[in-house]
């Protein structure tokens, strides 16, 4: 009987105590994390901001985790990648929140860029030259990730 009280004690401990915050990069706090939707009116009319966000990760690159989608807004969504590709995150967390602190910035993606991340991301053939116009977008390049984790 105490065996198995105690291998339920265990087993309680390791489901409440065992999941965990993973970090990537570098070490940041998630203290005063703006949603991932104000990101835009908190950079107004600026070109570049540093941030701490939070928010879902709506996908991830294929190839390496060296990018990561997150949704902005109903129907939207902006391009994460890691400051000096430093670091990656794991590719199979689509629908975790996230919080990342590092620069928010307004750029011109180029075709050959959009192309490039169409690729990573698993995109058909036709589907990648069918990008035939850059994009003006925000962008966020991250110098750390927190994966919250999935309790």
């Amino acid at each position: 009987m105490k065996g198995i009280l105690l291998f339920c004690f265990c087993l309680f401990n390791w489901g409440v105590f065992g999941q965990t915050d993973e970090s990537f990069g570098k070490k940041i706090k998630e203290k005063g994390a703006i949603e991932a939707g104000k990101i835009e009116s908190k950079l107004g009319k600026k070109e570049i901001m540093p941030m701490t966000v939070t928010g879902t990760v709506e996908s991830v690159c294929k190839v390496k985790g060296c990018w990561m989608k997150i949704v902005t807004e109903e129907g939207k969504s902006m391009r994460v990648t890691f400051k000096d590709y430093g670091f990656f995150v794991p590719k199979d967390i689509t629908g975790r929140t996230v919080v990342f602190a590092g620069e928010a910035k307004r750029k011109t993606t180029p075709v050959a860029d959009l192309q490039h991340y169409a690729k990573d991301a698993g995109k058909s053939q036709a589907e990648i030259q069918a990008i035939n116009s850059p994009e003006n977008e925000v962008v966020f390049v991250a110098d750390g990730v927190i994966l919250k984790s999935s309790k």
